[in-house]
């Protein structure tokens, strides 16, 4: 493919000993934005409906993290909370980013918690999307995606899984995203990230429930009411955890309330982060 058209591959920077790729869009207060978990996801085709539109008013950033995207892949690279929490942190100081509004989805909420958590002073206010965090019983729909094995078929059934919608998926979408999860480097850095038994993935993504209690962040915690990838119930445990929370739930929407709701999500931040 011809990088200069492809909208994935965006600004380099050194965060570490690896290169970040991310997206820099827009001017005034800035907002990051931490992607999920999907095979070849990027965080351009996890925001990509939401960037523009914060932008008008906001300066947004969405790297891609690491074993993700575009973004470096050391040989040997650890995949682990603690590392995408350092990634983070080196993004914020090599950018000089003192302080942002942070909107974490699904494995990403996890990890925007998790910094929160670790460099208060770094976050004015906080949004949770789908998120990972909390203790829960791994879902069927998250053991598919962190398991997938590429092919067409799988990558279709994937798809039913994230969207409630049917208008949204097709054959197409699933093209595009199979090609992206078999480009070089991906499937193999994706795979050795969550392998079997997956429980413990989950488990290893969760922050402590009394640090959670004592965050001072204002929150807003959003889920898809038909999410079959993380339970409702991760939103609603926050939500009763975390002290400055409001909670959105979608219906009509699965895992992709980003997508499924883009116009209406895309308000729900500005307003929040306006307040």
């Amino acid at each position: 493919m011809n990088i200069s058209v492809n909208p994935e591959i965006a600004n380099s920077i050194k965060t570490g000993h690896f290169v970040t790729n991310y997206h820099d869009l827009g001017e005034g207060q800035p907002v990051v934005m931490v992607h999920g978990s999907g095979p070849g996801v990027t965080s351009w085709a996890n925001w990509r409906l939401i960037m523009p539109e914060l932008a008008k008013e906001r300066r947004v950033i969405a790297p891609d993290m690491l074993g993700f995207g575009y973004t470096e892949r050391p040989e040997n690279a650890v995949y682990n909370k603690e590392n995408w929490v350092q990634q983070l942190k080196d993004l914020f100081d090599a950018l000089n980013l003192e302080q942002v509004d942070l909107v974490g989805n699904s494995f990403g909420g996890s990890i925007a918690l998790a910094f929160t958590i670790a460099y208060p002073e770094r976050v004015r206010r906080l949004v949770l999307m789908g998120s990972v965090g909390v203790p829960f019983k791994i879902t069927p729909g998250l053991d598919n995606v962190w398991g997938y094995e590429p092919s067409f078929e799988t990558m279709r059934k994937l798809m039913d899984t994230f969207a409630y919608s049917r208008e949204l998926v097709n054959d197409e979408l699933a093209e595009l995203r199979y090609q992206a999860s078999i480009r070089p480097g991906f499937q193999e850095s994706f795979s050795a990230m969550f392998p079997a038994p997956r429980q413990r993935w989950v488990d290893a993504l969760v922050s402590p429930e009394e640090k959670i209690r004592e965050l001072e962040q204002p929150t807003l915690i959003i889920h898809g009411r038909e999410d079959q990838v993380i339970p409702m119930d991760t939103s609603l445990k926050l939500f009763e955890l975390i002290k400055h929370a409001q909670l959105h739930m979608f219906g009509e929407s699965g895992h992709w309330a980003q997508i499924e709701h883009s116009a209406r999500f895309s308000r729900l931040l500005r307003d929040f982060f306006n307040e």
